[in-house]
C-alpha cells in the first residue's frame, strides 16, 4: 500500500533547464523554476548559515479576561 505524502513531487524530466535570468543578479542561466542562480544560492547560504540553538521560554500561564459569574460570587 502506497503511503501519502503531502508533499509536491515532480519528474525532473518534465522541466528541463530553461536560460532565465537571475531574480536577484540578472545574469542569464539555465534553470528549471525561476528564482537565484545556483552562485547566488551559494552566496546566500554562506551569507545567512547559521548554527541552531535551544530557546527557552517561560511556562505558558493562561490570562483571565473574562468577569467571573455574578451567580457564583453571590453569599447565601
Amino acid at each position: 500500500m502506497a503511503t501519502e505524502h503531502r508533499a509536491i513531487h515532480f519528474d525532473p524530466g518534465q522541466f528541463p533547464p530553461e536560460p532565465m535570468q537571475c531574480l536577484r543578479c540578472g545574469e542569464v542561466v539555465p534553470m528549471a523554476f525561476c528564482g537565484p542562480c545556483p552562485r547566488c544560492t551559494e552566496e546566500l547560504r554562506a551569507k545567512y548559515r547559521s548554527e541552531g540553538r535551544a530557546v527557552t521560554a517561560a511556562a505558558y500561564e493562561p490570562a483571565m479576561h473574562v468577569t467571573p459569574n455574578a451567580v457564583a460570587l453571590t453569599d447565601d
